[in-house]
């Protein structure tokens, strides 16, 4: 696989908490300039980065992050308020107290409401599998099946790990055949990423392997 077709895979992402409005100007550049599929950003910075890609790529943001631990309600709210901003894609971390309470009634009610509030937008629902144990894993993946989202995504970025191979492998055994996954988080090279789609991955969430790609372009007047 040729960088050309990996780099339509990522959402290039920047969701750090110092965040400035030129670094995220900086990020839709680079991430138009190589074509990739989205840039990833706070929903402070969506209405910026709607106008900085001026409809060449898409733009996700994410709705109760880090922690997840937001009401049902606030997270529809953030949802509207995002899609409101310009935001195409919309990536949702679930309430993982409920997981280990095995409240997962609470968890397909919150997953479905935020699906309704996305209005035909990409939606993907952020599991935190470093958290996880085999069994929540292959049980979110039949809630978020059920529920119709888009994407399943591992991480955060923001927890105690990221992406693993064994995770995707785990996914694509037990997801539906119309949910894609999405890795995130560690994510650090080219070899990495080009791993990660072999074993079914269709999105990552990544910031360093675009810049890896940046740094190996020859100089042009781009």
């Amino acid at each position: 696989m040729n960088i050309e077709e990996i780099v339509t895979h990522v959402d290039h992402t920047l969701l750090a908490v110092e965040a400035t409005s030129e670094q995220i100007k900086l990020l839709c550049e680079n991430a138009v300039k190589l074509g990739c599929a989205s840039v990833c950003v706070a929903p402070c910075f969506t209405q910026l980065a709607k106008k900085e890609v001026c409809g060449k790529i898409r733009v996700c943001t994410v709705v109760g992050f880090p922690a997840g631990f937001q009401t049902t309600a606030v997270k529809v709210f953030e949802t509207k308020d995002a899609i409101k901003n310009g935001a195409d894609e919309i990536d949702i971390v679930i309430n993982i107290g409920f997981l280990k309470e095995k409240r997962y009634d609470d968890l397909f009610y919150e997953i479905k409401s935020v699906r309704e509030a996305c209005i035909g937008k990409t939606f993907k629902v952020i599991i935190e599998t470093c958290l996880l144990t085999e069994e929540e894993k292959i049980k979110m993946c039949e809630i978020v099946t059920n529920a119709k989202a888009d994407y399943i995504k591992t991480s955060t970025g923001f927890s105690k790990a990221g992406a693993t191979f064994e995770d995707i492998k785990l996914f694509k055994a037990n997801l539906g055949e119309k949910v894609k996954i999405k890795a995130a988080g560690g994510i650090k090279t080219i070899g990495d990423a080009e791993e990660f789609l072999r074993l079914g991955a269709d999105r990552l969430g990544t910031s360093k392997v675009v810049s890896e790609i940046l740094k190996n372009e020859p100089d042009t007047d781009y």
